[in-house]
């Protein structure tokens, strides 16, 4: 019996019409193309007929524009031929030109050819890595702003979203407050450009914002064209809110809840979306790229699947990260469990550009569980109190019920919200006392329960009514301001790597966030990165030789297997131990105030911890491959702890959400970022512009 490849789909059949991809076939043996439509005749039908012309094929290569492909593949691979899905689902792809067309045509084949032939001994030995996946596009992240980018490029490719827990378990799940933009006509664009810079103390950069300020508008007007729900005014206009830092009504919302409303309708969009497939409980270990010279370049991502205990690589022509925060890098944060800095940690080791890591925005007001009439279990993250309570006339008092905020700014409780949280901690520390009050319950019953029944509900859980008693808050870590710097296209200083959200560092937010600026932020540079990214990934198609050199030298990260039970309970419960650690550590001489005796403190013992951790791994058989959820978290955990303390000890002033007491004052001559470049060496980092130091790589 010969051997051949079957083709099925009829974009394979557009895809032969180039010359260059038939005589890459034919390197193979035959081929046999299956040319009636899917919905005619099945890969199972045709495999029927191959084998009883005495053919059994190698395996098959199938493309189809539905996702109906999949049920016929299954058969298939019961026949016992290997299945390879063409590089995207979607009927764009006879837009493509015809050397973009082979090059997909000869990565299936040679991909089927190499699994028949060069099985890696490792994966086989395990059965703990599976075949590479390839898609036009990878999003690592499934938050605002990795749907959005998602959608957008889609329409040129096949798409893959890999996410870390549940699709909607992100940061954009949590966010309360809403979407700033400019939509009243009394106010202005100029008018959100000036708050957003004061707001981040004049570090923020220029041409950034104005560039969000003036896209915004349209990013929300896109938003409701996905079918997203925003709340109203009585003339059917959008409701408006103002929070801190705001001078007009500008905030579009889903009452206390707009970041939920805005992940279900991008959600619901995505998951109707043919040529999107979405990717749950893949962690992401480490970025794919090789380095020519002084440039690296990225091909993808390797993951573990945590449902099936089993490595999986992405091989895509661009890689967008839209991975979130690092909240949990202090031990209470407003953030999911997911935000564990995983996408700077992943940039650093990949000698990413990162900037203003020293900018760790703690919100004011999270809801004081020690404050609650009935105490709940403990939280895996604090409950926010969105900042437009304080915007809808909340007010905030000490536990003598005394307004302690006109005392401190005279914006009062509109003021930043950097400002709100050093006067909230310089009250707590000075009175010896564990939270402060907000109060709302001034305002008429129906408003409040319109406007925040998400909030009400929390607290009436644990016995509070907020329309008759105040809210008991304290502040929690709640947004990164800095991390991997990308210009105004998304591009970072990777090349295929693009960032969105939270996990960037755009120049937006300077040294500290305008409330609700950062759902607009990744929406605008979700779409800023669209066209760059395509025309990136069409480029990749021609490259072939590199996507060869990365899948043949990058090893795969080993899934921790061999490790005796005893050893690996042994790993997890250390590492949590270290965990807990080190965010106590980042707390306790990291936190709002800072010192510089104090980061230095916190400096050393990251390192010791960092040491400890590693050699008890190492003495429980810990491989330098090995990887787990666990391992993983704490690896970019530490990674981000230590650039947020190396950064705060150069920056010698006090800048928006950088306040230290040895450099009290904001210093004219400093107003410039701090960027961390890796040095030539590629093994350290030095910051340049206006630090210099040097920074382990971790």
């Amino acid at each position: 019996m010969t051997t051949s490849y079957l083709l099925h789909g009829s974009p394979m059949l557009q895809l032969l019409q180039d010359a260059s991809a038939r005589e890459f076939a034919r390197q193979f043996s035959s081929v046999h193309l299956a040319e009636r439509p899917m919905a005619s005749l099945s890969i199972s039908a045709h495999l029927d007929t191959l084998e009883q012309g005495g053919c059994r094929p190698k395996a098959v290569i199938a493309s189809s524009a539905h996702r109906d492909v999949f049920h016929p593949v299954m058969k298939a691979m019961s026949r016992n031929s290997p299945v390879h899905e063409f590089y995207g689902h979607s009927q764009k792809l006879y837009q493509r030109n015809p050397v973009d067309q082979a090059y997909d045509f000869r990565r299936a084949a040679r991909a089927s050819h190499n699994d028949m032939h060069e099985g890696a001994p490792e994966a086989q030995s395990h059965n703990t890595i599976e075949a590479s996946k390839h898609f036009d596009f990878l999003v690592i992240g499934s938050g605002v702003a990795g749907l959005r980018y998602a959608l957008a490029v889609a329409k040129f490719g096949s798409v893959a979203i890999v996410t870390k827990s549940e699709p909607q378990e992100s940061n954009t799940m949590y966010a309360q407050g809403g979407v700033s933009a400019v939509l009243d006509p009394a106010d202005s664009v100029e008018s959100h450009i000036r708050d957003t810079i004061v707001a981040g103390a004049f570090l923020c950069d220029e041409e950034t914002v104005e560039v969000v300020c003036r896209e915004g508008p349209e990013r929300v007007r896109e938003l409701i064209a996905w079918g997203a729900l925003f709340d109203q005014s009585e003339d059917g206009q959008l409701h408006l809110a103002r929070e801190g830092g705001h001078s007009h009504h500008r905030i579009v919302h889903a009452a206390d809840m707009t970041g939920r409303e805005i992940e279900r309708a991008l959600l619901t969009a995505v998951r109707t979306n043919p040529n999107i497939s979405m990717f749950e409980h893949h962690v992401a270990v480490d970025l794919l790229t090789l380095q020519d010279g002084a440039t690296v370049v990225c091909y993808g991502v390797d993951t573990l699947d945590m449902k099936k205990q089993k490595v999986v690589r992405f091989i895509g022509g661009v890689t967008m990260l839209a991975s979130g925060g690092a909240g949990h890098v202090y031990p209470t944060t407003t953030n999911p469990l997911v935000a564990t800095g995983d996408g700077v940690a992943l940039a650093q080791r990949a000698h990413a550009v990162v900037s203003n890591m020293e900018f760790v925005q703690f919100h004011p007001t999270a809801l004081a569980d020690e404050g609650l009439p009935i105490k709940p279990e403990k939280r895996e993250n604090a409950f926010l109190i969105t900042e437009a309570m304080r915007g809808a006339g909340g007010i905030l008092y000490n536990q003598s019920m005394e307004r302690f905020m006109p005392l401190y700014d005279s914006r009062g409780e509109l003021a930043p919200r950097d400002m709100v949280a050093r006067s909230i901690d310089d009250q707590l520390k000075k009175r010896k006392e564990k939270f402060v009050y907000l109060d709302i319950s001034h305002k008429p019953r129906d408003e409040i329960l319109a406007h925040f029944p998400n909030i009400a509900a929390e607290c009436l859980k644990y016995g509070l009514d907020i329309t008759k008693e105040p809210i008991p808050v304290v502040p929690a870590a709640h947004y990164m301001c800095g991390g991997v710097q990308t210009g105004l296209l998304g591009d970072t200083s990777i090349e295929g790597l693009f960032a969105a959200g939270e996990v960037t560092c755009t120049g937006l937010h300077g040294a500290n966030r305008l409330a609700s600026n950062s759902l607009l932020e990744a929406l605008v540079f979700a779409q800023r990165a669209v066209e760059p990214s395509v025309a990136y990934a069409f480029q990749m198609g021609g490259k072939k030789a590199e996507v060869e050199k990365v899948e043949n030298e990058c090893q795969h990260p080993v899934v921790a297997m061999d490790l005796k039970e005893e050893e690996l309970k042994e790993v997890l419960c250390f590492t949590e131990l270290q965990r807990k650690r080190l965010q106590h550590i980042m707390w306790d001489y990291v936190g709002i105030i800072r010192s510089t005796e104090r980061l230095k403190v916190a400096q050393r013992k990251l390192s010791e911890l960092e040491a400890e951790w590693k050699d008890h791994l190492v003495r429980n058989g810990w491989k330098p491959r090995m990887v787990n959820l666990e391992v993983c978290e704490m690896r970019n955990l530490i990674s981000v702890a230590n650039l947020v303390v190396s950064s705060a000890l150069v920056r010698q002033e006090s800048r928006g959400l950088h306040y230290t007491t040895d450099f009290p004052m904001l210093v004219e001559s400093a107003r410039l970022p701090t960027i961390l470049f890796p040095s030539s060496s590629m093994n350290t980092w030095s910051s340049k512009l206006v630090h210099r130091m040097e920074v382990e790589t971790r």
